[in-house]
């Protein structure tokens, strides 16, 4: 139902703005630089410390020394510059990155995210996340709507460990491009993946959902 997460990475691609730097997180949004629209300049940058990352490689391409943040095979754009993670995080510290693209277990209606860990569950640590989600200007999440078990995952309060504060202005899931308003007021639901409607939507959403007056359905 909705979006396979290659149709969420394409749908977020329409949200990166010409001559910007993008930090792109692990999972669904390292798909995104699949999809940079042709007539849009962006520096894609990975905690690891890359910066100009192109489309995945061919398989007659592939260079393993080349990897990002999620230890896949990666392209370098021409400019591209490799560098040690203390310069990587100096870049994200000194805001110095327009954007964030990360995914997410959870997103409160308030725009808290939580994403870097489930109690119980061992992790390696929770890399980047809380340096990006505090630093870029602007922070948009590609998540599944619900969880495995249908459980929504867009929440009046997060129930894990938060990431970060008030920080989401746009999520992007299976189902449809939401926008989180200021001052706690809620989710505003601005597109509808093809064949989904708004019933579908607010069936899957625990937090308050306001319906724009302008509400579309998404083009990709």
């Amino acid at each position: 139902m909705g979006l396979t997460k290659f149709g969420i990475a394409k749908r977020i691609s329409q949200e990166i703005k010409n001559n910007s730097y993008a930090n792109l997180g692990i999972g669904i949004p390292t798909l995104v630089a699949n999809y940079i629209p042709k007539e849009i300049n962006v520096m894609l940058q990975s905690e690891n410390g890359l910066l100009g990352i192109g489309p995945f490689p061919k398989e007659e391409n592939v260079d393993a020394d080349l990897i990002n943040a999620g230890k896949q095979t990666v392209t370098m754009q021409a400019g591209s510059a490799l560098f040690d993670s203390a310069e990587s995080f100096a870049m994200i510290r000194g805001e110095h990155v327009d954007l964030t693209i990360l995914g997410a277990m959870e997103v409160s209606e308030n725009g808290d995210i939580a994403n870097w860990k489930i109690p119980g569950k061992m992790v390696k640590g929770m890399g980047g996340a809380m340096d990006l989600v505090a630093s870029a200007k602007n922070i948009i999440v590609a998540m599944q709507h619900v969880s495995k078990d249908g459980k929504s995952k867009l929440l009046e309060k997060c129930t894990l460990p938060i990431t970060g504060l008030r920080c989401v202005k746009k999520i992007v899931t299976e189902l449809c491009v939401i926008e989180v308003l200021p001052d706690g007021k809620g989710f505003n639901l601005l597109e509808l993946a093809p064949g989904i409607t708004k019933e579908q939507v607010q069936a899957a959403t625990e937090g308050k959902l306001r319906i724009d007056s302008e509400l579309k359905e998404m083009k990709l």
